[in-house]
């Protein structure tokens, strides 16, 4: 497992090589387009939209391309990350210059919240110890869920025929017969999970208790009838998501003072309309814990900006437009319209 993700790193790191020239933005990179990293960034982006600040939600293939997207893609200020990703680049960092250089600058701006291990297989198979020998779905390359999967399996030492597929392609093929059983990671309710085309009588989540997992991950339960497919709790195994970013320097050029002032607004933000999320955004804001910071990595310079009781938001609003000015306008091309025809 150490082996790959320090190629992983390497590879990943040397696509996002830097553009040499853009437009300033801000962007996001999350997840899948079912998957819970893209519902929270949607949340941030509507809250910078009230504010008159444009975010753009970007897919990704998750965890790991969020991590390299911080530190070396232009105009990408933000990543969510899984825990697990950022526990073993910090375990291999000491040793290798190659990693060493993959993490330099990138910064945590907040811990958000746990992300169960979901495992979704055939009724007939009881326990995650049967799926030995069988075809499992381990979520698409570098992806966090295939990084998660592949250690769960690794410490349980199960053989199983590992499928390096994407979740939708993963979810057609356990419908029709052609694997056993699937990983994803992401935060309870998850819209891959929440479709009728799975049975109740046919597929079901498999716990995830052993005492083994418990030394990597936290214990948590995906509540009954959280899926229809799902009449009772299921205890599982968690991971926490984090959101990061980059230790901008103000004094080195515009693009870092931009970015950096991206970063210290979206800080206050969030902090700010913290209730709002909990009351209208994805449900794990509501399980948010800011106190949570994963061991061993620094809070940017940038977020503590935001942070600050005295720190505004400078929003450009722009001018909302009237039911009024809009059915106005609308008459007035009718009446344009249909004289014309006359």
């Amino acid at each position: 497992m150490a082996i790959y993700l320090y190629a992983a790193v390497v590879l990943v790191a040397g696509v996002f090589a830097p553009a040499s020239a853009a437009e300033f933005e801000k962007n996001i990179l999350t997840g899948g387009p079912k998957g819970t990293y893209i519902q929270i960034g949607r949340d941030m982006a509507k809250l910078g939209a009230a504010c008159g600040q444009t975010l753009n939600v970007q897919e990704s293939a998750g965890s790991l391309e969020n991590f390299i997207g911080v530190r070396n893609r232009k105009n990408t200020q933000f990543g969510i990350v899984q825990s697990d990703v950022l526990e073993y680049l910090k375990t291999y960092e000491s040793g290798n210059a190659e990693i060493q250089n993959a993490v330099k600058g990138v910064r945590i701006m907040f811990p958000l919240y746990n992300e169960e291990i979901h495992l979704l297989a055939r009724k007939d198979i009881a326990s995650v110890r049967d799926l030995e020998g069988r075809k499992i779905a381990v979520g698409k390359q570098d992806s966090g869920t295939f990084l998660t999967a592949s250690l769960v399996l690794d410490i349980l030492r199960v053989k199983a025929d590992r499928q390096k597929i994407g979740t939708d392609e993963a979810m057609e093929k356990l419908l029709a017969g052609e694997i056993d059983a699937l990983f994803y990671v992401a935060g309870y309710p998850t819209a891959l999970f929440q479709s009728d085309a799975i049975p109740a009588d046919g597929f079901h989540l498999l716990p995830l208790d052993e005492p083994a997992l418990q030394a990597t991950y936290v214990p948590a339960t995906i509540p009954a009838g959280t899926y229809g497919f799902q009449p009772d709790a299921v205890n599982v195994v968690a991971v926490k998501a984090v959101l990061m970013t980059y230790d901008y320097d103000v004094k080195k050029n515009a693009y870092h003072r931009e970015s950096c002032k991206a970063v210290s607004d979206f800080s206050s933000l969030i902090l700010t309309n913290l209730d709002k999320l909990r009351a209208e955004g994805h449900p794990k804001w509501k399980s948010v814990d800011l106190t949570d910071l994963p061991p061993g990595w620094q809070v940017g310079v940038c977020v503590k900006a935001g942070m600050a009781l005295d720190y505004k938001v400078d929003c450009a609003q722009a001018e909302p437009v009237t039911q009024k000015s809009m059915d106005d306008e609308y008459l007035d091309l009718l009446k344009k319209r249909l004289n014309n025809t006359q």
